[in-house]
């Protein structure tokens, strides 16, 4: 493990420890009125979305299975991201089933996605991407971010984790133990699912609190904006049945 990836992790401990204390308000959240729902389960159903990268979107099994087409060893260059194109607001709860069929890899989900200055994700007055990190961390994006079924790289694999971060920036907000278990293990689908209220975040797959976070008051946090599906190679996963509902403030 390198030192840098020493230092991320034990920042996002320490968001951890602090996002610990908080009470779980967010869970308990009663969501409410459907404002978007989409099966994925052909190519019709995301003949708006918009992919950065070089990748395969298929429906073999009546869902959405989203792979690499680069190798592997070509690093961030082999990576994706797939965009919704619509605008959810503030207080909602996105989510999806999940499959993972092929590992290594690490899936992300981007969320309350814009440009810094409040542009659309997919705005042409924003930086190129192609589905390289840097582009999505360093740039003119701001988003949080999700990062779930991590298992590209060896301390990954040893230790899941699910990681909550926001951009622009490579800010560690909180970690939490990630229950989704490898490939030969699994039994799909995974409800995921992610509540977002004003400078709070609550993460949960099947129901299973992972992660619960709030951030200072005298921050300026993204509010509304799009959703990004993001894969590093070579996993192969499906998705289905997204959802995004209000709920209370």
């Amino acid at each position: 493990m390198s030192l840098s990836r020493r230092q991320w992790l034990a920042s996002g401990l320490a968001a951890s420890a602090s996002s610990s204390l908080l009470a779980p308000s967010l869970f308990a959240a009663e969501a409410g009125e459907l404002i978007y729902a989409n099966p994925l389960e052909a190519a019709s159903d995301v003949a708006k979305f918009k992919m950065e990268g070089d990748a395969k979107v298929d429906f073999p099994n009546g869902r959405m299975q989203l792979s690499a087409l680069r190798d592997a060893a070509e690093g961030q260059a082999s990576n994706f991201v797939f965009w919704c194109p619509e605008v959810f607001p503030d207080h909602v709860e996105i989510s999806w089933n999940f499959w993972p069929l092929k590992e290594p890899g690490l899936c992300i989900l981007f969320f309350a996605a814009g440009g810094v200055n409040g542009e659309h994700i997919l705005s042409p007055k924003l930086k190129a991407r192609a589905g390289i990190y840097d582009q999505y961390t360093k740039s003119d994006v701001k988003a949080l971010q999700i990062s779930y079924f991590r298992r590209r790289w060896e301390e990954e694999r040893a230790f899941h984790l699910a990681n909550l971060r926001y951009a622009p920036g490579f800010e560690m907000l909180a970690q939490g133990a990630d229950p989704l278990p490898d490939v030969e293990d699994a039994r799909p689908p995974y409800r995921i699912k992610i509540r977002k209220s004003g400078a709070s975040v609550a993460f949960t797959i099947n129901d299973l609190p992972v992660v619960n976070w709030t951030g200072a008051a005298d921050r300026q946090w993204p509010t509304g904006g799009s959703i990004g599906f993001r894969q590093m190679a070579p996993l192969v996963a499906e998705y289905a049945d997204l959802e995004v509902r209000k709920i209370k403030a």
